[in-house]
């Protein structure tokens, strides 16, 4: 399982172009042969950015629903809409489509956030204002989500 570290700043160009840190790249290294998908978020405005890997792991979760579901095809159509092959260019840059920009706000400071084995991307205003909003009540999410495991059970 991939486990990514860190929050970076960079910024985006007129074209989309956001530089990754070196940071991250170093960490994103193992990865850059397969190429990474970039989608929207499900819950925030963000978009995610997926190892190949990674992807693939959810592709299989997702291709084990049953398409004669009405429910499971819409999801299906939502959570792979506007879906993208990305690539690190020469220079250490991702192209992020206008329809992505768009969809996540992005105008020109950019936060690339890990989220365990993907990478967030964010509008740096929307980013922040998400991370204020969620810690005035950080410790009773982090009770209702992690208080009741086992962490002995996990192992």
């Amino acid at each position: 399982m991939i486990n990514l570290i860190g929050t970076y700043e960079s910024k985006a160009d007129a074209k989309g172009r956001v530089m990754v840190s070196s940071a991250l790249k170093k960490q994103m290294q193992p990865m850059l042969q397969e190429g990474f998908v970039l989608k929207r978020a499900v819950f925030q405005p963000c978009l995610e950015l997926y190892p190949m890997k990674e992807w693939n792991i959810m592709m299989g979760r997702i291709n084990k629903l049953n398409k004669f579901k009405k429910k499971n095809n819409d999801f299906i159509r939502r959570f792979t809409a506007g879906v993208k092959l990305v690539e690190l260019d020469a220079t250490g840059r991702i192209l992020i489509p206008k329809d992505l920009c768009d969809f996540a706000g992005i105008q020109k400071q950019v936060v690339m956030s890990s989220s365990v084995s993907i990478i967030e991307i964010w509008d740096k205003d929307k980013y922040e204002k998400a991370i204020d909003d969620a810690a005035d009540d950080f410790a009773g999410l982090a009770e209702e989500v992690m208080g009741n495991t086992d962490f002995d059970e996990l192992s």
